[in-house]
């Protein structure tokens, strides 16, 4: 999988028609979520399209996020989001500044204000899951 810092470096030369291509591909690279799992429980609160999340603790105590969405565009956001916290131990992910990982992409500027108006959401909830298992 692609490195965040390697993302920031193309994405900085991309024009918008480009960095849109570059989300969508991001989102159809994520790994997929079972249906059984796009539930009431799952859903994102406060997001145009539809977001599920489904954090998973693995073997070793890393959160591992299953995540997807219904517009292809958000599923590529939602794919940056989880590059920064994928796979990482829960006080891993209460230090990483998700906010300023992402800053470098400029969502707000590129996309509509209802695209971007989730990521706060969906990044609440990731915190609040590393929260709940940070021992």
């Amino acid at each position: 999988m692609t490195s965040l810092s390697d993302l920031t470096d193309d994405y900085a030369f991309l024009d918008a028609d480009d960095r849109y291509r570059l989300l969508i591909d991001l989102g159809k690279a994520l790994e997929p979520m079972p249906d059984a799992l796009k539930t009431d429980a799952t859903l994102v609160r406060g997001c145009s399209a539809a977001v599920w999340v489904y954090p998973m603790v693995r073997d070793d105590g890393t959160l591992h996020f299953l995540a997807d969405s219904n517009a292809a565009i958000t599923k590529g956001i939602i794919a940056l989001v989880l590059l920064t916290v994928q796979d990482r131990a829960p006080g891993e992910i209460l230090a990483t500044d998700i906010e300023g990982a992402l800053a470098p992409f400029d969502l707000r500027n590129q996309l509509s204000s209802n695209r971007t108006q989730g990521i706060p959401n969906m990044i609440a909830l990731i915190r609040a899951t590393a929260e709940r298992y940070a021992g």
